[in-house]
C-alpha cells in the first residue's frame, strides 16, 4: 500500500521544489522596523522613492528640477560634495536634449580605478509616469546604500563615484554627456547600474563587457550577493539585441564594463501612470539592495584595473550557489553526455532492458506532445486576442492577467503530455520512451554549444536524466526518490525559463514556453512516466488550467490600478490652418470618441510624420478639429550661403509658447553634411554625411524653452524640403481646449507622443525676416554676412 502512494508524494514534492525555486529567488521578509543605520533599509529607501515619485518629473518639467535639487541636497546631507554637469547631446536614438547630471565622489585611500553607482533621475515623458520603479527605485537604492556604507565607516581603497544621469528616457543623453565630456569618465573601472522595466519580481543581473566575461563573473561571485538571479543565456541574448541602458553608453563609448540590475515583472506598469509607489514591490526594492551593498563593499577594495578578459564563462544561479565554468567546456560536456548516453543505451539493449522498436516508438509521443502543445499555445493566444480585443491596448505585450495565461498554457501543456504518454506506464516501456527525449536534448545542446554557448548549462539536467537511465539499465528497476532528486537540476535550471520568457519578451512567447514545458516533461519522463492513470492526471491538469483561464477571464476588464491606455493628440497645420484630432488607439473608448466620433477617418495623411516609439506605434484614426489660435515658432535663417557645390545653412527655431518637443523632418533624398544641433554632433557621427532612416532627422526635447539651432550643408542644387512638429505636453491642462480628465480606469498610453498640442509647419524663414545670401552681399554692400533686413508688406 505504501508503494502505491509514491507517485503522489513525488508530485507533491515536485510542486514544493518548483515553488521553492521561485520563492528563494529574492528576499521575502521586508519587515524592517529596527534595521541598524549601518545596514540597508527597505523602509528608508521607500521614503526616498515616495519623495522622488510624487509627480511625473520628465526632462523639461518643473518637477524635474525639483527632483534634481532634492537629490543634490540628500547627497550633501551625507557630507558629500556634489557637482553638476550640463550640456547638449544628440544620441543614437536621434534625440537631442540638454542634460543635467548630478555627481558626488567618495575618495579612496589608494585608488587606481573608481567604482561607479549609476541610475537616472528623469521619468518617462508623455504618459504621466511618476517613475517610482523607473528609476526612483534605483536612485533610492543608491542613496540608502551610500548612507549605510558611510555610517558603517567602511574603508575603501578605490574612489566611489555616484552619478545620477539625466535624459536616460529620451535617449541615454546624460550618460552620453558624461562618458564623452566629463574628466571623471576615464577614472571609472566598473559600473553598477540600477534599472527597471516593470514594478515587481526578482532583479536580474545583466553584464556589459568589452570582450569576455570571465573576470567579471569571478568578481561577482567573490562579492557574494545574497540573492543572485542571472545566467549566461540571458547574457548571450542580451549581447545579440540592441541594448538601451545607460551602461550601454559606458561600454560602447568609454569601453567601461559593468553590471545592470533590473526587474521586469508586472511589465504592464512600465512607463505608465501606474509606475507609482503603490505598485512598486517592496521585496523587489529590497532585492536591489541585496545586490548593491555587498558589491559596493567588495569593489570599493578590489583591483578594478584587471577586469578585462578574453574568455567567456557559462554561469547560472541556484538557491544554493552561483555556478560558473568556461565556455570551452560546453562541447566537451555535450560530448561526454553523448558518449554516456550511447554507452548506457547500448548496454540496455544488450541486457534487453531496452528495446530498439520501443525506443523508436518513443519519438511518437515526444514529437506529438511538442507539436500539439506549441500549436495550442500559439493559436490559443491569437484566438484570445480576437475574443479579447482590448489586449491590443497594452503595447508592452504583457496583459494584466498575463501571469494567469502563463499558468493556463503551462497546465494545458502538462495535460497534453500526460495524455500522449497515458499508455506507457510499465517500467520497461517508460524507460524505453525516456531515451528519445534524452537524445533530442543532446541534439539541442549541440546546437546551443555552437550557436548560443551561454545556454551551455542546459546540459546539466540532461546528465541527470542519463543517470536515471543508467540506474535502470544497471539495476533493471527504478527508484522514484532517486529520480526525483536527479530531477531537481531541471526544476532549478529549466522551469524558471517557462515563466521568464513571456514575462521578459511578451505573451507572444507563450508557444515557446509551452514547447519548453513539454521538453522538460519529456526529459523527466523517468519521474512523471510512472504516475498511474495518466488520463486522470491529464484531466486534473485541464481542470487546473480551466481555473486559471476563469481567473484570466475575470481579470480581463479594466479598473483603477489596471487602467486602459488611450491617446489623444491635437495637430494644427500652420501652413493650411486646419486642425486635426489623432490617436494611436486601435480600440476607441468613450473618452477618445468625444473628439474622434463614432466613425473616425484613418490617419494615412500623417504617415510621413509617424514618430519613433518603442513599439513602432502609428497613428490609427483622425477627425477634423476646431482651429485654435496657436502661434507657431519663429524660424530664422542665420546663414544661407553657397560655397562650391554646397549650400551652408544655420537655422534657428524659437518657440513662441511653452513647448516640450520638436521633431524635425526632411525629404529622404536630402543629404545633410556636418550637421550640428545646438552646437553638438551625433554621438556616432562618422564622416560628413548624416545617416538617418526615413524622413526624421531628430527629436529635440526642450528645457526652459531654449531654441533649436541647426547648422549643416546640403547639395547646392537640392530643394530644401524640411518640416517640423512642435509639441507641448499640455492638452489636458491647456485652457484653449476643453478636454475632460480621464476616468479612473483610464491612463495615457505610454511610449508615444500623447496628450499633446502640436503645431506642424514647413521650415522656412518667418514672415518679415530674410537673410541676405552671401552672393548678394557685394552688390548690396552690406556687412556682416548674416544681416537681417525687414521686408515691408
Amino acid at each position: 500500500m505504501k508503494k502505491s502512494y509514491n507517485f503522489l508524494i513525488s508530485a507533491l514534492l515536485s510542486a514544493a521544489i518548483i515553488y521553492g525555486v521561485f520563492f528563494l529567488m529574492m528576499p521575502q521578509n521586508v519587515n524592517e522596523e529596527n534595521t541598524p543605520l549601518t545596514e540597508f533599509s527597505t523602509k528608508r529607501a521607500l521614503t526616498q522613492v515616495a519623495e522622488i515619485s510624487k509627480e511625473p518629473h520628465y526632462v523639461g518639467s518643473d518637477n524635474h528640477k525639483k527632483v534634481g535639487s532634492y537629490l543634490e541636497k540628500e547627497l550633501q546631507e551625507m557630507g558629500l560634495e556634489t557637482s553638476t554637469q550640463e550640456g547638449f547631446s544628440l544620441t543614437e536614438w536621434g534625440n537631442l536634449s540638454k542634460s543635467k547630471n548630478i555627481l558626488a565622489r567618495i575618495k579612496g585611500s589608494n585608488s587606481s580605478k573608481a567604482v561607479m553607482l549609476l541610475s537616472h533621475y528623469d521619468s518617462a515623458p508623455h504618459s504621466a509616469s511618476p517613475g517610482a520603479s523607473d528609476d526612483a527605485s534605483g536612485i533610492a537604492t543608491i542613496l540608502e546604500s551610500v548612507r549605510a556604507f558611510l555610517a558603517n565607516k567602511s574603508a575603501n581603497k578605490n574612489d566611489i563615484i555616484i552619478l545620477f544621469t539625466d535624459g536616460e528616457e529620451l535617449g541615454l543623453n546624460g550618460a552620453a554627456l558624461f562618458v564623452t565630456e566629463h574628466p571623471w569618465a576615464k577614472d571609472v573601472g566598473v559600473v553598477l547600474n540600477l534599472e527597471a522595466r516593470g514594478t515587481a519580481g526578482p532583479s536580474y543581473m545583466l553584464m556589459e563587457t568589452n570582450q569576455g566575461n570571465a573576470k567579471m563573473v569571478q568578481e561577482f561571485t567573490n562579492a557574494n550577493p545574497g540573492f543572485p538571479v542571472s545566467n549566461s543565456l540571458m547574457y548571450s541574448i542580451y549581447k545579440m539585441l540592441p541594448n538601451d541602458t545607460d551602461l550601454t553608453v559606458f561600454r560602447e563609448e568609454g569601453k567601461i564594463q559593468g553590471f545592470n540590475f533590473a526587474f521586469i515583472d508586472d511589465h504592464f506598469n512600465y512607463h505608465t501612470q501606474q509606475d507609482d509607489l503603490a505598485h512598486l514591490s517592496q521585496k523587489t526594492l529590497k532585492h536591489q539592495g541585496t545586490y548593491i551593498m555587498p558589491l559596493l563593499h567588495y569593489f570599493a577594495n578590489a583591483n578594478l584595473a584587471s577586469l578585462d578578459s578574453g574568455e567567456d564563462y557559462v554561469y547560472f544561479n541556484t538557491p544554493f550557489a552561483f555556478i560558473s565554468y568556461p565556455f570551452s567546456w560546453n562541447l566537451w560536456l555535450v560530448l561526454v553526455a553523448g558518449i554516456l548516453f550511447i554507452f548506457f543505451v547500448f548496454i540496455g539493449i544488450g541486457k534487453r532492458t531496452l528495446s530498439i522498436p520501443e525506443i523508436g516508438r518513443g519519438f511518437i509521443p515526444l514529437f506529438g506532445s511538442l507539436l500539439i502543445s506549441g500549436a495550442v499555445a500559439f493559436l490559443g493566444w491569437k484566438t484570445l486576442k480576437v475574443f479579447y480585443p482590448q489586449y491590443q491596448d497594452i503595447l508592452h505585450g504583457f496583459t494584466y492577467n498575463g501571469h494567469s495565461y502563463i499558468a493556463f498554457f503551462t497546465f494545458v501543456t502538462l495535460a497534453v503530455c500526460f495524455a500522449f504518454y497515458q499508455k506507457f506506464y510499465f517500467e520497461n516501456k517508460s524507460m524505453n520512451y525516456a531515451v528519445a527525449p534524452i537524445f533530442l536534448w543532446i541534439l539541442i545542446n549541440i546546437g546551443l554549444a555552437i550557436y548560443l554557448p551561454g545556454a551551455g548549462f542546459f546540459i546539466i539536467p540532461v546528465f541527470c536524466s542519463i543517470l536515471m537511465l543508467a540506474y535502470f539499465v544497471i539495476t533493471q528497476k527504478t527508484n522514484w526518490l532517486l529520480n526525483l532528486i536527479l530531477a531537481i537540476p531541471a526544476f532549478i535550471i529549466l522551469v524558471p525559463f517557462i515563466v521568464m520568457f513571456p514575462i521578459g519578451l511578451g505573451l507572444k512567447m507563450l508557444a515557446g514556453s509551452a514547447v519548453l514545458a513539454a521538453l522538460v516533461f519529456a526529459l523527466l519522463l523517468p519521474v512523471f512516466g510512472y504516475y498511474p492513470k495518466k488520463g486522470n492526471w491529464a484531466m486534473a491538469m485541464l481542470l487546473i488550467a480551466a481555473g486559471f483561464f476563469i481567473k484570466a477571464h475575470l481579470g480581463a476588464h479594466y479598473e483603477e490600478g489596471k487602467a486602459k491606455p488611450n491617446s489623444l493628440v491635437y495637430i494644427f497645420d500652420n501652413d493650411t490652418h486646419k486642425g486635426l484630432w489623432v490617436t494611436y488607439d486601435e480600440n476607441l473608448d468613450a473618452w477618445t470618441k468625444n473628439f474622434l466620433g463614432e466613425n473616425p477617418g484613418d490617419a494615412k495623411s500623417l504617415e510621413p510624420y509617424n514618430l519613433f516609439s518603442k513599439y513602432n506605434s502609428k497613428f490609427t484614426y483622425s477627425a477634423p478639429a476646431p482651429v485654435k489660435d496657436l502661434e507657431g515658432p519663429s524660424i530664422r535663417f542665420l546663414r544661407d550661403s553657397v560655397i562650391g557645390n554646397q549650400r551652408y545653412l544655420t537655422i534657428k527655431i524659437s518657440p513662441n509658447r511653452k513647448v516640450n518637443r520638436y521633431d524635425i523632418f526632411a525629404h529622404e533624398n536630402l543629404t545633410f553634411h556636418n550637421l550640428r544641433t545646438n552646437g553638438v554632433k551625433h554621438i556616432n557621427q562618422k564622416g560628413s554625411a548624416f545617416k538617418r532612416n526615413g524622413r526624421k532627422i531628430l527629436s529635440y526635447y526642450v528645457t526652459d524653452n531654449e531654441p533649436l539651432e541647426l547648422r549643416f550643408s546640403v547639395d547646392a542644387k537640392a530643394v530644401l524640403d524640411m518640416e517640423l512638429m512642435e509639441a507641448s505636453f499640455d492638452l489636458i491642462s491647456n485652457t484653449m481646449f476643453s478636454v475632460p480628465k480621464r476616468e479612473n480606469w483610464m491612463m495615457p498610453t505610454p511610449f508615444v507622443l500623447n496628450d499633446a498640442v502640436v503645431v506642424r509647419q514647413k521650415i522656412k524663414p518667418s514672415f518679415k525676416e530674410e537673410i541676405i545670401p552671401v552672393q548678394l552681399s557685394d552688390s548690396l554692400k552690406q556687412a556682416p554676412l548674416n544681416q537681417k533686413i525687414n521686408v515691408q508688406n
